[in-house]
């Protein structure tokens, strides 16, 4: 994993060694119910996509796997 942020460092000239955060962000307003689980179904194939693993719930700190009935590593709250 350090190879991504120190990979994500040397793209930023602000930044000397590792980046962990992206540098831009769009704060999109969750209005609805539909809106975060969009987000949350989003969030959880990021890895997917990047080719890390072949399902949501396979990442290990993922809340896929909460969401399909199972426990995660981190305690969350759907509340």
């Amino acid at each position: 994993m350090l190879w991504l942020m120190e990979r994500a460092g040397q793209k930023n000239s602000n930044v000397k060694h590792r980046q962990f955060w992206q540098q831009h962000n769009q704060p999109i307003e969750l209005w609805s119910a539909a809106v975060i689980d969009q987000k949350i179904d989003y969030i959880h194939k990021n890895p997917v996509e990047a080719g890390f693993v072949a399902e949501a719930h396979h990442w290990k700190y993922s809340s896929a796997k909460d969401y399909s009935g199972g426990k995660g590593v981190l305690e969350i709250n759907t509340a």
